[in-house]
């Protein structure tokens, strides 16, 4: 399904892009966690799905969301495995073969941003 051909979004996309657009710049969160915050557990595939219907005007910064292992989800070589590496590392994110550390560059909202940024 193209960005086109879809005439009726989700509406759980719009908590998702909410959810992402708050993750700090050099910072990253995996699919999993997006969903929970978002009030949505279990749709880790879900907020994949949502990345990918994000308008532009939004600004949604979708390089920020990887998979549970701390991996770039797209293959490598790929133009969007490419793409996501790039705008990462220029956020001061270190990428190694794909891989992020997450004990170093997870995301870890605190109290604050959980009760008062975060809206589910």
């Amino acid at each position: 399904m193209s960005k086109s051909s879809s005439s009726v979004i989700n509406p759980n996309y719009q908590r998702i892009w909410q959810t992402v657009l708050c993750i700090p710049k050099g910072n990253v969160a995996s699919y999993g966690q997006i969903a929970d915050l978002a009030g949505l557990p279990g749709k880790a595939r879900l907020v994949g799905r949502a990345l990918g219907f994000a308008p532009k005007e939004l600004n949604v910064p979708w390089q920020r969301v990887i998979n549970s292992q701390g991996k770039i989800s797209f293959p490598i070589g790929s133009e969007y495995f490419d793409k996501q590496k790039q705008l990462l590392q220029s956020e001061e994110v270190v990428v190694l073969n794909g891989r992020i550390k997450l004990k170093e560059f997870q995301w870890q909202p605190d109290l604050t941003e959980l009760l008062f940024t975060l809206q589910y």
